[in-house]
């Protein structure tokens, strides 16, 4: 009896799993290929910004140092301040130097004592002419001793040579300086234009010269349009700049050469010693613009799927030059008409067939 009865419990498990399965399959067969966005594929002209990592210098940075030795007496500025050109920035102690002009200024005298005793004589011809005139030429030579030490004393008092900001003050009051100091006294950075230096590799010049026309480099910086700066906080720099120079060579130790732009700086935004990004708008001609989400990466190389026959797709190798906002530049590998899958390709194999909607 138990064997009967597990022989129609199994019967009956054998029939109800096949009607599940015959059940299954219709439903499959209804539901068809899947639904596919698809993207027609039309060439164009595309502006590219290329990026490159910059540093920022005033148009001037000049560093100052003491053309005399002395004890720094007074500081008249504060770091990041704004100094005309002539204003005082030190005042070095010259007691020892007013001392040698005392001196100085007493051995003139003499000297010109000398030269007025001799004159009357040399007139009456009771002495000769070469005893004036060495008593004349200690006179000259006493004039010059006290305007070189005078000379001194006022290079003590150091002046801005340009217009700018103060840089960092590394001695303090109390300070003994010379010329022979390694850090300067401090920088005077005149910021009113700044330069932004960044480097192109090799790749990056060779499409430069090919991209901007002309039979000299400074023909082609010319045709190249003004540039924008990202400061360090993401946000870009309100006046837009112009590359002035790029270095014809390659430095052979960083395969790199050296460019600089020019930015106005009116408002005192940007300093000298900041950073920032150039950048630098490209025009690529008949290329196409893919959305990232179409494309995934094999072994290196970019692939996509297109819509062949009876919408079934088709796997393909692209190049891809670049990016603009959420799309890839191609510049080969699809041609212009193709219908390109722009979403769920994870889910595609070669060949699968699929419902394909328009966007």
């Amino acid at each position: 009896m138990k064997n009967i009865f597990k022989y129609i419990v199994i019967t009956l498990s054998v029939v109800f799993f096949t009607s599940c399965k015959n059940n299954e399959q219709p439903q499959q067969q209804a539901r068809g290929p899947m639904p596919f966005n698809i993207k027609s594929i039309k060439k164009q002209d595309v502006v590219v910004n290329q990026e490159y990592s910059a540093n920022l210098e005033g148009q001037q940075n000049v560093e100052i140092r003491p053309k005399v030795s002395g004890f720094i007496q007074k500081i008249y500025v504060d770091e990041g301040q704004v100094v005309k050109k002539g204003q005082l920035l030190f005042k070095l102690e010259t007691q020892t130097l007013n001392q040698d002009a005392s001196a100085a200024k007493a051995r003139i005298n003499v000297a010109q004592v000398e030269v007025d005793r001799l004159i009357p004589l040399v007139e009456r011809n009771i002495i000769s002419s070469v005893q004036l005139e060495t008593a004349k030429a200690n006179l000259a030579q006493a004039k010059s001793n006290y305007s070189s030490i005078i000379a001194n004393i006022n290079y003590a008092n150091i002046t801005s040579p340009v217009n700018g900001v103060i840089g960092s003050l590394p001695y303090r009051e109390g300070s003994l300086v010379s010329s022979a100091i390694v850090e300067p006294l401090t920088t005077v950075s005149d910021t009113k234009k700044v330069r932004a230096y960044f480097s192109m590799n090799e790749k990056q010049l060779l499409d430069f010269t090919r991209t901007f026309k002309g039979q000299t480099m400074q023909e082609k910086i010319n045709k190249i349009p003004e540039v924008s700066l990202v400061l360090i906080d993401n946000t870009v720099y309100t006046h837009t700049g112009k590359i002035e120079t790029i270095n014809g060579l390659i430095n052979k130790r960083t395969g790199s050469t050296e460019c600089r732009a020019v930015f106005q700086n009116s408002d005192g935004i940007l300093r000298s010693g900041g950073s920032g990004i150039i950048r630098i708008p490209f025009v690529q001609k008949d290329v196409v613009l893919i959305p990232q989400i179409a494309v995934f990466e094999r072994q290196g190389k970019y692939h996509l799927f297109v819509v062949g026959e009876g919408n079934k797709v088709n796997e393909k190798v692209i190049e891809v030059i670049g990016t603009k906002d959420l799309d890839y530049i191609v510049s080969n590998g699809i041609e212009e008409g193709e219908l390109v899958v722009v979403e769920g390709v994870s889910k595609l194999v070669e060949g699968q067939e699929i419902s394909p909607k328009s966007l």
